[in-house]
């Protein structure tokens, strides 16, 4: 498995790490069948994934969950980021939104989830319902990863993010779960990713 080819489940991109090409499109996205916001669509293995963790999470009693944001094109990525520029300036924006070619929403393996009813939407509060604390025990069993925590800013470049999750397998999920690394980078040993080179 590769961190550097667009197309492995294992591909990390962040803030020095663009995808290549930058323009990257997946080739078997698919149309995720669960409650959804914005268009559902992830990479096939992803989608199946997330229909899984979603019904074993209300199985649980964790609640209903939705996908708020799944696959995102390098154009949609233009406009979400010079929409948080508009906002928050540009090193605002870039404490919470990837810039074009950076962001793992162009993967087609990162996915934000809410939770049903919506509360504490792309907000740290999520982090402390049912669906936001369930997730974070046991997403890993689906394959995901929780991508931003609370405590390592410094490494990934980005606020906490605790409605960010990031399909990278089972088996790597379960390794990073079971010896406790929180981040890919730490886990493959790049260099921490705080900010843009210059």
């Amino acid at each position: 498995m590769s961190i550097d080819d667009p197309t492995s489940i294992w591909v990390v991109a962040n803030k020095l790490r663009q995808l290549t090409p930058p323009t990257y499109v997946p080739s078997d996205l698919v149309e995720t069948p669960v409650p959804h916001l914005n268009p559902p669509t992830l990479r096939k293995e992803a989608a199946d994934a997330m229909v899984a963790m979603f019904a074993a999470g209300k199985v649980e009693g964790a609640g209903g969950m939705q996908l708020q944001s799944a696959y995102r094109s390098y154009s949609v990525q233009v406009k979400v980021y010079n929409g948080y520029v508009a906002s928050a300036g540009k090193a605002g924006a870039d404490s919470q939104s990837a810039r074009p070619g950076f962001s793992e929403h162009q993967t087609g393996l990162a996915a934000d989830i809410s939770s049903l009813p919506l509360t504490c939407a792309l907000q740290a509060c999520f982090g402390q319902t049912p669906q936001g604390m369930w997730l974070a025990a046991n997403a890993y069993r689906f394959g995901f990863l929780l991508r931003y925590p609370a405590d390592k800013t410094p490494v990934t470049g980005y606020i906490y993010e605790p409605w960010h999750f990031r399909y990278i397998g089972i088996p790597l999920a379960t390794e990073m779960h079971t010896t406790g690394v929180t981040t890919l980078e730490e886990f493959f040993g790049l260099p921490a990713a705080p900010d843009y080179a210059p």
